[in-house]
């Protein structure tokens, strides 16, 4: 998937090349009918140059002084291109190449080593093609409040804002290790208790540290998976089961039938196989996750799967509330 991603990013650099070559020349005709004696002195500038390059590797004992001769040569009209160019209200530097990245030059490399401009464009194209771009704009760990969760434990042995705490801190570990487990997450418990919005910001702190992630709902999965098969959609598929994460939120919540519960499981042990991992929420219990799928399947999720239930009050209906407390007073 990353060398996917890397041929995305190798095709940005070359159009941003080609833009800038394209902006170059527009200038270029600006000055010709502005101030063509600018261009004139360029294409001396363009022949002396080639001149000097000559004079270089040409014998004899006054190489040196010819070196010397055109190089002031080119200097004097250098001074006057840039003169000309101020007296016009131009920038000295308007018929210089114009690079987005000039450590670069727009190559993505310096030497063998990758620019810090490669870093920023392999992060747009994973957003791009994690269909969470807009999404992770809010639901990130900046807005993560950890006082939204209850203290009360109820009948259970520890409160909801404790169990946040712990699942929170394990998946800043999962984020931090990544690269060194293989390791797939299982979120399940009630509706509106932080599945989702969790799932989110590890993919956008993963996708940040250049990783290929994927989000989809169980329903948009099913859809891919039906486009794959039977429309011979292979990029499709392939970037399923390679992308280094794989986010199945809401799963079942699809359409079911033996397809889907079919297509699900080879895409899981798939995956598996490749040691590309995955995150799954549900609003289903373990036992109703048992009733819903084959025990092929479940006995995938629970025995390769590291499990956290959550629980406590519907955070979206709670915040809902404060708001229209807030608004009404």
């Amino acid at each position: 998937m990353i060398k996917n991603f890397h041929s995305e990013v190798m095709k940005l650099y070359e159009q941003i090349r080609k833009s800038n070559e394209l902006d170059l020349q527009n200038r270029k005709k600006e000055i010709e009918s502005n101030v063509p004696e600018i261009l004139d002195i360029e294409n001396k500038i363009q022949k002396l140059s080639l001149g000097l390059s000559l004079a270089a590797i040409k014998p004899g004992n006054d190489r040196e002084s010819n070196i010397n001769k055109i190089k002031n040569e080119i200097m004097t009209y250098k001074m006057k291109k840039s003169e000309l160019l101020v007296a016009n209200g131009y920038p000295m530097d308007y018929l210089d190449f114009h690079y987005d990245c000039p450590k670069c030059k727009d190559t993505g490399y310096i030497y063998t080593s990758k620019c810090s401009c490669y870093k920023k464009y392999l992060v747009n194209v994973a957003y791009k093609n994690s269909d969470l771009s807009i999404s992770l704009r809010s639901n990130n760990f900046n807005n993560f409040n950890i006082n939204y969760f209850s203290d009360d434990a109820f009948n259970s042995p520890i409160s909801p804002k404790n169990n946040m705490a712990k699942i929170y801190k394990n998946s800043i570990i999962y984020i931090d290790t990544f690269n060194k487990h293989n390791d797939n997450l299982l979120f399940y418990g009630n509706p509106g208790t932080g599945k989702t919005f969790l799932t989110h910001c590890i993919a956008k702190e993963l996708i940040e540290m250049g990783y290929s992630v994927i989000y989809k709902t169980a329903d948009d999965l099913i859809a891919a998976l039906k486009d794959a098969k039977f429309n011979n959609n292979d990029s499709l598929y392939t970037s399923l089961v390679d992308c280094d994460l794989l986010i199945i939120d809401d799963l079942g919540t699809e359409q079911l039938s033996n397809f889907s519960k079919k297509e699900l499981f080879n895409l899981l042990n798939a995956k598996m196989l490749r040691y590309k991992k995955m995150i799954i929420s549900t609003n289903y219990s373990l036992d109703e996750l048992t009733d819903i799928y084959s025990e092929r399947l479940t006995s995938r999720l629970f025995g390769n799967f590291t499990l956290y239930k959550f629980f406590g009050d519907d955070l979206r209906l709670k915040l809902k509330r404060n708001t229209i407390k807030n608004s009404t007073r």
